[in-house]
């Protein structure tokens, strides 16, 4: 058939040649009738035998074609029959109207005339027609479906779906991502404090202990483990593995408690986990930022760090002090420096202020002063907790300089230093318009590390074996020479801080405590006139009263609500919160009261047995071990505990899972 159509095509190809030539030989030589009468038959003659070969090889491409058409259609039955990719073929209720043999043999019973697709895509029709495709899985395999739509509007009662087995490829990716290195660095807290008293025989036994607890973690991955010096380890191990670690809930952490260093001392770990880095660069990166925070938080803890944010695992031991006061010194070297390259030096803490935050900004604006520079502490008069302390120092240091902050704002310069005392969170520092106004910064506090930190800060002096911000400043005045020897006022708030956060020196305090205190009492300060600075008036300890005697205990946890206006509600609420840890078995005490408006409060308390810093966490909050703190809005009392109850719950599942 192909050979009479090129035939065909040749003989028409040579009539329509001569054809032509007869044509311009009419029109070049025809000038009479006569010639038009010798070319008039020759064309007639001509074009006759032309449409006959015409017709004849027309007839014969419409019989080709149709066969080719023919051929065609037949294959394309084959082919969808027996193609590898399994085809469907659906009505608009999502019926199987048709399907090949790849999509019988992929769904088997599933795969039955009538039935409905959803029993394999689980989806509706209007998702298995995106034109972008949409993958599903089925059993154990995956695949992507792509339809066929009709261009034709009459035509969409069939649709056909194209089944692209992806298993092999999700598979591998999978794999990809189990195999993805992750960074991890392992830090023995304090140790020079940990075998400070250690022969060196004890201190080589417990650091085999510890080389042989990190070496059998190894052993049971493919990773490595080197290392690089006395108390520092460096590891990196596959993806798959940290999931599993965190699967055990880093039991590593409890194995490492169970070391003994030395009496009633246990050797406690801080893990940086570095994960989800695209290169082993960006992953040591991560894992430095998580160690970072692990110690931050006082160590015996994970923390994983990810494109997201950090995770943490452990913290439930009381840190290790540090007795040492190299990093005390060199802060205080660098404090001064920066104080003397600034115009003036604006001093404030958080909102709602304490006596640990005006003390610790009183005490350090009075060194400051005597440096020779203008300094400020910046506190709000109307909303400080320790109002008594403010109008003590305000009537016996005339000289002194309190400022609210709209004195502040406008006095502050672009070569003005801010200090940040007794809080890194700029959620809650009490004038964030400084902050914000502010290129130099200085950082000085004790609490836990917390993921939003002020990160602009030039030093960011973080302690958080420190039992209050009072004293970590009181240290570094021991290294600013004679500026450091402050009036006995200023000494009086600074004491005060520290008293309150230890709770007359019951909690989280060491032996830098009370060499803190014993400078202070140098300096003059008068504990009577510190001890006035806690006492309230007779309605405040009715009200404290009334807020102990209607607790409830919940797990351990003895909780007090009132949602009552109340006066000093916040002072009234964390004094309740230390009377309710008298109670036995309990362990943790939380106050919730409204505070003004639509806003409430938890003040939570513990004697260390109990990690509420933790369980504020859960809630939004945060602090200490042993004092934390949250706020809620838009909320009533009853709501927030029920919200305390499940954050308690989760604490105890996360210890015992």
């Amino acid at each position: 058939m192909k050979n009479n159509f090129r035939d065909g095509g040749l003989v028409l190809s040579i009539i329509a040649l001569l054809s032509t030539a007869l044509v311009m030989l009419i029109f070049t030589y025809s000038s009479s009738l006569q010639a038009f009468c010798i070319f008039a038959p020759i064309l007639s003659v001509t074009g006759g035998f032309t449409v006959a070969k015409l017709i004849s090889v027309t007839r014969r491409n419409f019989q080709y074609f149709a066969h080719i058409d023919a051929e065609i259609d037949h294959m394309e039955k084959i082919s969808m029959n027996s193609m590898p990719l399994s085809v469907a073929i659906i009505d608009d209720e999502n019926r199987l109207v048709w399907f090949n043999k790849e999509f019988s043999e992929s769904f088997g019973d599933e795969a039955e005339y009538g039935n409905s697709i959803e029993m394999i895509t689980k989806l509706p029709l209007e998702k298995l027609l995106q034109k972008e495709g949409y993958e599903i899985k089925y059993k154990s395999c995956y695949y992507k479906l792509y339809p066929y739509v009709p261009a034709d509007d009459d035509a969409k009662e069939v649709y056909i779906i194209y089944f692209c087995d992806i298993t092999k490829l999700r598979t591998l990716e999978v794999e990809k991502r189990l195999a993805q290195p992750v960074v991890i660095t392992f830090v023995i807290d304090s140790y020079d404090e940990l075998f400070r008293e250690n022969s060196e025989s004890e201190t080589a036994n417990v650091t085999v202990q510890i080389d042989k607890l990190l070496e059998d973690f190894i052993n049971s991955t493919n990773g490595i483990l080197k290392k690089y010096s006395k108390d520092r380890f460096w590891a990196v191990i596959e993806e798959r593995h940290v999931r599993a670690l965190i699967e055990d809930k880093v039991k590593i952490l409890d194995k490492a408690r169970e070391i003994q260093a030395s009496d009633r001392m246990n050797v406690t770990l801080s893990i940086g986990i570095g994960r989800t880095g695209k290169t082993l660069a960006e992953s040591e990166s991560f894992a430095k930022q998580a160690l970072d925070m692990a110690l931050g938080r006082g160590g015996d803890q994970a923390a994983i760090k990810t494109e997201t944010g950090f995770e943490f695992f452990g913290g439930v031991s009381k840190g290790v002090e540090r007795r040492t006061k190299v990093k005390t010194r060199i802060i205080a070297s660098s404090l001064i420096e920066a104080i003397e390259q600034s115009e003036d030096v604006y001093i404030m803490g958080h909102r709602y202020s304490d006596l640990d935050s005006v003390g610790a900004s009183i005490g350090l604006a009075g060194a400051i002063r005597k440096l020779g520079k203008n300094a400020y502490a910046v506190i709000d008069k109307a909303t400080t907790l320790s109002i008594k302390l403010y109008n003590y120092i305000y009537d016996n240091e005339k000289a002194y300089q309190c400022i609210p902050a709209q004195e502040a704002t406008e006095k502050f310069t672009e070569n003005s230093l801010l200090i940040v005392v007794d809080t890194h969170n700029p959620q809650i520092v009490d004038v964030p318009e400084l902050l914000e106004m502010a290129h130099k910064v200085v950082v000085i506090d004790h609490h836990r590390k917390m993921i939003n930190h002020i990160d602009k800060a030039m030093i960011f002096h973080h302690e958080p074996y420190a039992s209050s911000a009072s004293e970590m400043v009181t240290e570094l005045l021991q290294y600013f020479g004679d500026a450091g020897k402050i009036s006995s006022f200023q000494a009086e708030a600074l004491l005060a801080g520290i008293t309150l956060d230890t709770k007359n020196f019951t909690l989280r305090t060491g032996v830098r405590t009370f060499e803190a205190a014993a400078f202070l009492k140098n300096l003059n300060a008068d504990t009577i006139n510190v001890k006035s600075f806690f006492t309230n008036s007779i309605e405040c300890y009715k009200s404290k009263s009334e807020l102990v005697s209607s607790a409830m205990v919940y797990r351990n946890c003895a909780i007090a609500v009132t949602s009552k206006v109340i006066q000093d509600i916040r002072i009234v609420a964390s004094q309740a919160a230390d009377e309710l840890l008298g109670i036995s078995d309990v362990k943790a005490a939380f106050v919730i009261a409204k505070t003004s408006g639509d806003e409430i409060s938890l003040s939570a308390r513990s004697l260390g047995a109990i990690n509420v810093q933790v369980i504020a966490e859960y809630l939004g909050g945060g602090g200490h071990q042993t004092m934390s703190g949250a706020q809620f809005s838009d909320m009533d009392t009853e709501a927030v505990t029920d919200l305390l109850k499940e954050a308690i719950n989760k604490y105890y599942n996360s210890l015992n899972s």
